[in-house]
């Protein structure tokens, strides 16, 4: 993709992240009911629909100013370990952005990594430990040299999110039901992998000229 990703890709971006997990709020919701609060689906649908009408109230003009801006609704609004995980995800990677108008898929990419690292150290995990980073790393490295192999990294996340099913869960709620955690797939690397579909749906409508 040689097109730069402004701020509405960005708000774009969001809205097509908080319409993924409003359709698939349930799903997670299931999920997080055999080893978490039961509460992931409907906690995360809050903290986006907050963060959408945030950007439509306040419209951010950088990139970086979109993902802040998300990332500080989504923890002031999200109960639990999700709001501070994924706000910090959204925080960083705005952070490293900075405060240009545009950035290309590769900086982007680079973002993303400073962003996923810093839910690592939050989070005290790692990979393998069946969480979101799980999804996330991934998905981060599926986005090749350039930064724009969108759908590689969709893809990447959605068998990273299935590969925890046989994990045990080594951290979070999960990690206090011991080897009852196998044989669920973690719900916060579901949402993680909604996460980057939205991103390779948002950067298929601008490669072909269509409006979100």
């Amino acid at each position: 993709m040689t097109v730069a990703l402004d701020a509405d890709f960005f708000r774009r971006w969001m809205s097509a992240v908080s319409a993924a997990v409003d359709r698939e709020a349930d799903q997670l919701t299931e999920l997080d009911s055999a080893i978490g609060d039961a509460d992931h689906g409907a906690n995360m649908r809050r903290g986006l629909t907050a963060a959408v009408a945030s950007l439509e109230e306040e419209a951010p003009s950088s990139p970086g100013a979109v993902l802040a801006l998300a990332g500080r609704r989504l923890i002031s609004t999200v109960g639990g370990a999700s709001g501070p995980l994924y706000g910090t995800l959204l925080r960083r990677t705005g952070k490293a952005l900075g405060a240009e108008d545009s950035v290309d898929p590769g900086r982007l990419r680079e973002a993303l990594r400073a962003g996923v690292e810093a839910v690592a150290q939050l989070g005290s995990a790692a990979r393998g430990d069946k969480t979101m980073l799980d999804a996330l790393y991934p998905a981060v490295e599926a986005l090749g040299d350039s930064g724009d192999d969108f759908g590689a990294a969709r893809r990447a996340a959605e068998e990273g999110a299935a590969a925890t099913v046989p994990m045990r869960a080594r951290r979070g709620r999960a990690s206090y039901l011991g080897e009852r955690s196998v044989g669920h797939q973690d719900p916060g690397a579901t949402s993680s992998a909604l996460l980057f579909a939205a991103l390779a749906d948002t950067a298929g409508t601008v490669a072909t000229g269509e409006s979100a």
